[in-house]
């Protein structure tokens, strides 16, 4: 009888284990597409073959991820058609998208970052990222090549 308490107990605790380590593996943070006033799905259309990242000083924005992305450089899409969008650092190549304004903080989506972007001189798309974090926010407001 003990033996099988001791058992049925070992289980309980690997069964909360494998919960919580599980329960540790938070989806990825809400993004939206480069999109225009009009059509959300336009700039995925086209995706570019790979370039390299720009060239940069410090090791932490050395990465292609747009979290690093200043204004003056350019971003490709290389997410599917009409899916999820991956934008990428990259050269400033046609069908790239030149970042004319990056704002940081707090968004609360689409309707938010066309609003932030409108005030824009010459922008055709836009890109958000929305986390949990609110300090981790940021909306980009694009020009198409």
């Amino acid at each position: 009888m003990i033996a099988v308490l001791a058992v049925v107990v070992l289980l309980v605790v690997a069964g909360g284990a494998y919960w919580f380590l599980r329960g540790s593996d938070e989806p990825a943070p809400t993004t939206a597409a480069p999109s225009g006033s009009a059509a959300a799905a336009e700039p995925t259309a086209g995706v570019t073959e790979p370039e390299e990242p720009a060239p940069s000083a410090a090791a932490p924005e050395s990465s292609a991820d747009p979290r690093f992305v200043k204004v003056g450089q350019c971003v490709r899409n290389d997410g599917v058609t009409g899916g999820k969008p991956k934008l990428l650092i990259s050269g400033c190549a046609p069908k790239s998208y030149e970042v004319l304004r990056r704002i940081d903080g707090a968004t609360s989506g689409e309707r938010d970052a066309e609003a932030k972007c409108a005030k824009v001189e010459g922008y055709t798309n836009w890109y958000f990222f929305d986390s949990e974090l609110d300090t981790l926010d940021f909306v980009l407001c694009l020009k198409q090549r």
